[in-house]
């Protein structure tokens, strides 16, 4: 086979990871807001608030984590897809290997030093994660005091 039809290929498969990171990436978000409306459409009259709002910011921290790793590993295959586009025509070391966190798979930073794996905090607050999810934990604490302090 020769190195541009495995380039080919190799690029696909990295774009389906990348693809279906931000897929589940998505998925998790609706599923979030699903539960919520789940949990606050089957409330009774006598169900403990401060229960529910405990819930609804567990599950809202557990979805955060989990978006965040998502984010995460779709960033590790947009490192790899880099460095196959740029390295396959010279070598065929770790040819169709789809490990994102395989660091010899890395291009150097514009700097010349070496990348470091992105944190899954840090990935967190980024622009795109906290103002879905940061709201949602401020309301459901909002509740929470507003049923304590009464």
């Amino acid at each position: 086979m020769n190195n541009e039809k495995i380039l080919e290929k190799e690029i696909d498969l990295i774009q389906n990871c990348i693809t279906r990171m931000g897929q589940n990436s998505f998925s998790v978000k609706g599923w979030l807001i699903a539960l919520i409306i789940a949990i606050i459409a089957l409330l009774s009259e006598n169900v403990d608030i401060e229960f529910v709002c405990m819930i609804i910011i567990g599950l809202t921290g557990v979805f955060w984590i989990l978006d965040a790793f998502y984010l995460k590993t779709e960033k590790l295959y947009r490192w790899k897809y880099d460095w196959v586009i740029k390295k396959r025509k010279e070598t065929l070391d770790f040819c169709y290997d789809l490990n994102p966190y395989k660091k010899e798979m890395w291009l150097l930073n514009e700097d010349g030093t070496s990348k470091k794996e992105p944190s899954i905090i840090r990935i967190m607050f980024t622009k795109t994660l906290w103002p879905f999810y940061l709201p949602i934990i401020l309301i459901a604490l909002a509740i929470l005091v507003k049923c304590v302090v009464k």
